[in-house]
């Protein structure tokens, strides 16, 4: 049987993971995930099951007119009893609470915000589809979003973390056993992240035949199934030219042939071992920065914008769907672009 692309195993095993969460949720909550279908990803409908989970579950915990019921017994006329003094009092148990003797969550403002915007995606479903006659969560506001300093890294660090990469000469004498038998893939996957602005779920999802060195591109999956091509520059060629040769030499696992990058276990990269390497490497050069494979992401699409000016095109390449997502994240940089063009029109000549 031929190999599947990760894109389309990844929503698979998605599918499977809802399913299994659904069997734990009430009945009428398979038609809501029937109906977003369309217009979400798989991972979007996972993190919306997760969250309603967590609101049945304060139901049950904290109203008393539910203490005696499971999670599957809740049906549509309950959440037809729930007032917006109800998701208040949710909002407040969201900032701590927990599962269990080991298992405790602490949610700050964007947490809080991400689990109350599912609940309102939720009951303006069944309330459009006229199934319930209340919709008390569009009389709750969202908690007000402090804007976050965005963490990316300066042009000496990214030099710094190519070549400490390359070189490894700030590793322990463990690390350096290991970065022997991965430096040439580490420095090919850490140039492609800082020189294309790939999400880490990109560029795991890459296979050998997705490279296009004829164009110098590689062909990705975006959010919402769109499929494009990304170009790279000379530095990424020549890493990933590099790598290939290595690549060759590899005798992949049955099922991950196909794979562009390979673990130590010759299987496709994991999400999670991406991060961890991008971490490991980014302590040694820049200790007090939290560097994740986002925010060499970040660090791209500030470099891209610094040298273009063009916010449609970081838009555009970043994969946004909305040019103001990208405005939003770049708005100090657009700040400091209209400030420098105060002076740029003349009006008179100075008299000399």
């Amino acid at each position: 049987m031929e190999q599947r692309p990760y894109y389309e195993q990844t929503d698979i095993e998605n599918t499977q993971k809802l399913r299994k969460l659904l069997s734990s949720l009430p009945p009428f909550c398979g038609t809501f995930f029937r109906g977003i279908e369309q217009e979400t990803s798989s991972r979007t409908r996972i993190a919306y099951a997760y969250d309603l989970r967590v609101f049945f579950e304060f139901l049950l915990k904290e109203n008393p007119v539910y203490k005696n019921k499971e999670i599957k017994d809740i049906t549509l006329s309950d959440l037809d009893r729930i007032k917006a003094l109800d998701l208040e009092e949710y909002m407040e148990y969201l900032k701590y609470y927990s599962n269990g003797e080991n298992t405790e969550h602490i949610n700050k403002e964007r947490g809080i915000s991400r689990k109350l915007s599912s609940l309102k995606t939720f009951y303006n479903y069944f309330y459009k589809k006229e199934m319930l006659s209340t919709n008390p969560a569009a009389l709750v506001s969202l908690p007000k979003l402090h804007s976050k300093e965005i963490i990316r890294l300066d042009v000496d660090e990214v030099a710094s973390l190519l070549d400490q990469v390359e070189s490894g000469d700030a590793m322990t004498e463990r690390q350096r056993a290991f970065h022997k038998k991965t430096r040439v893939r580490d420095l090919a996957l850490m140039t492609l992240l800082l020189g294309t602005g790939l999400r880490v779920s990109e560029c795991v999802g890459l296979d050998i035949r997705d490279v296009d060195f004829k164009n110098d591109g590689v062909r990705v999956h975006r959010k919402g199934g769109k499929e494009v091509v990304v170009y790279f520059g000379e530095e990424v060629r020549e890493a990933l030219l590099d790598y290939m040769e290595e690549r060759k030499k590899k005798i992949p696992v049955s099922g991950h042939e196909q794979a562009l990058f390979l673990s130590l276990q010759d299987k496709r990269m994991s999400v999670k071992s991406v991060e961890n390497l991008v971490k490991k490497y980014a302590r040694l050069v820049t200790p007090l920065k939290k560097i994740t494979p986002h925010k060499l992401r970040s660090t791209y699409g500030t470099t891209l914008y610094q040298e273009t000016g063009d916010i449609y095109l970081v838009a555009d390449v970043l994969g946004h769907s909305d040019v103001n997502t990208t405005r939003k994240h770049y708005a100090a940089l657009e700040e400091h672009r209209r400030r420098s063009a105060r002076n740029a029109v003349r009006l008179r000549e100075k008299p000399e």
